[in-house]
């Protein structure tokens, strides 16, 4: 194998690509990078068998073949050189050089035959076509409330419910839930499959603003994500994931209408004391005003803060915790939200205001906690 490549475009195709390695693996063979060159391209592929990531990149090709590169070596290597053409040819059976314009460095290279095959969806996989910057907002504005729940992997995923006029993305760790819905995000027939958080942020993070475009196949196992000179190939979780739908309230009849951002900043504050171990708060309702308070009696410390709202209904005391409130309120892009109450032990509802419903896609559920 002999082919001459930047090593800037280089670089950024096997950082791409590198997301998918193990830190440790039972299978040595999946600490490399998978190089075949072929056709005036190199094909570089990464894996650790649940996840895996192959690009493809233009080179000036002298001999084709197929190599399997420690990849923390030759990361290394190439993230040091500036931006220059670089060669890489084979000298041996169990060796490669790399030769740039003052240096050189040999690194030895595995049979490409001990790389596991990738298998791809099925024959019976279903095909649809994502605009990129939806998918990638999609699960930006809902990755953060998955679970880590061993006992039900569903959690642990972004749920795709696809329909022929939206698609909705779901995620849930059972103290809050989160859905957002595209109508850019269309299918031509209505499906479902379960995306692990850790592939979907992979995902989200490659995808490039030139990026216009993703094509998705998809069967009970596995998905594959193709854009650009870019494939991603991951197991889905299998599994039924919970009827969301019936978990979100229809009646809450206590409705409070505030500035985001000023609710926002006056959770963080007030957070500041509240106890370390719960980050429980208090919202204290009557119309006209919201007072939020937080105390840890462990260290003496208290605050409270009060603001004027809009709130209709009637005077409430509820608690949250407040990580889960921030998180909420700071993945959202609206200018004004409306909460809805219906008590204290029930679960409230999170939309953007009447005015800003068609731009911001998300409502959000988070279950109160008892206070004092």
């Amino acid at each position: 194998m002999e082919f001459n490549v930047s090593s800037a475009e280089l670089l950024k195709s096997i950082m791409d690509v590198s997301k998918a390695i193990p830190a440790k693996s039972v299978l040595p063979i999946l600490e490399n990078f998978l190089f075949v060159a072929k056709d005036g391209n190199l094909e570089i592929t990464a894996s650790d068998q649940e996840l895996t990531l192959r690009t493809t990149l233009a080179v000036e090709l002298r001999q084709e073949g197929s190599i399997a590169v420690p990849a923390r070596q030759m990361i290394d290597l190439i993230k040091a050189l500036p931006d220059q053409p670089v060669q890489i040819k084979t000298t041996s059976d169990s060796s490669f050089e790399c030769t740039w314009a003052n240096g050189n460095s040999s690194l030895p290279f595995f049979p490409a035959e001990d790389y596991p095959e990738i298998v791809g969806a099925g024959d019976d996989a279903q095909t649809f076509v994502f605009p990129a910057q939806a998918l990638a907002d999609g699960i930006s504005g809902t990755i953060y409330a998955t679970a880590d729940d061993e006992m039900r992997p569903a959690m642990n995923g972004i749920f795709f419910d696809m329909g022929t006029q939206s698609t909705t993305l779901v995620a849930s760790d059972s103290h809050k839930l989160i859905c957002y819905t595209d109508e850019d995000l269309k299918a031509p027939a209505e499906a479902s499959f379960i995306l692990h958080k850790r592939p979907a942020g992979v995902l989200k993070s490659i995808l490039g603003k030139e990026v216009e475009t993703v094509e998705v196949s998809f069967d009970t196992n596995t998905a594959v994500f193709k854009f650009g000179q870019t494939m991603m190939v991951c197991r889905l979780i299998v599994g039924r994931y919970p009827k969301y739908r019936d978990v979100i309230p229809q009646n809450n009849s206590n409705i409070l209408k505030i500035e985001r951002a000023q609710l926002l900043d006056t959770v963080r504050r007030v957070a500041v004391c509240a106890n370390k171990a719960s980050n429980h708060i208090k919202f204290d309702l009557k119309p006209g005003q919201l007072e939020i308070t937080a105390q840890d009696l462990g260290f003496a410390i208290a605050a409270y803060e009060k603001i004027s709202c809009d709130y209709s209904g009637t005077e409430l005391s509820i608690g949250f915790k407040s990580s889960f409130l921030i998180e909420i309120l700071s993945n959202m892009t609206c200018e004004t939200v409306v909460m809805k109450f219906a008590d204290p032990r029930r679960a409230a509802l999170i939309v953007p205001s009447e005015e800003e419903a068609e731009s911001e896609k998300i409502c959000g559920i988070i279950m109160p906690i008892m206070v004092s």
